[in-house]
């Protein structure tokens, strides 16, 4: 306990990155691609099927970001933390978004302008800062609810370096 109190959150941080996979085993997706294109939320209407909606979400997902459906890939950007492990502190699931000033700070983004990811083991939260992670990405709408929540999931996810 007492080395983890004496090398803090960006010493134990390093340590997982030094014994984390690199990030040159696999493509690199950047926000250019995964953010590049226009995605209009479709309207929800009393009545409406999850499977319109998914039909419609779909069908604005290009080609060559839906090749990359199931594929290990390495994201960068800033963590927003949207579920913590009970009694660490650690996060588990995070959004990953392209600019630290989205969400709460400035402009609402757009569905295709953040990942959910989900860790393979929790980390301390690293806010305002590029993070690096690789993980099995997943292309493609994702409802809850009768909601479309995102379009881009990424499980397993570990901390790489650049």
């Amino acid at each position: 306990m007492r080395t983890v109190q004496r090398i803090g959150r960006w010493g134990m941080f390093l340590v997982m990155l030094a014994l984390g996979v690199s990030a040159a085993e696999v493509p690199k997706l950047g926000w250019e691609k995964l953010a590049g294109f226009k995605f209009t939320a479709p309207a929800y209407e009393p009545g409406q099927s999850e499977a319109d909606i998914v039909a419609e979400s779909t069908a604005q997902i290009p080609e060559d970001i839906a090749s990359y459906n199931g594929r290990d890939v390495v994201l960068s950007g800033f963590m927003l933390p949207v579920r913590m492990e009970a009694g660490t502190g650690k996060v588990a699931e995070f959004l990953l978004v392209s600019d630290p000033m989205v969400c709460c700070y400035g402009a609402v983004p757009a569905v295709n302008e953040w990942v959910t990811v989900r860790l393979a083991k929790p980390i301390e939260p690293l806010m305002d800062v590029t993070l690096f992670f690789r993980g099995r990405l997943k292309v493609g709408p994702v409802m809850d609810n009768g909601y479309l929540t995102t379009i881009y999931e990424m499980d397993e996810a570990v901390a790489v370096k650049e």
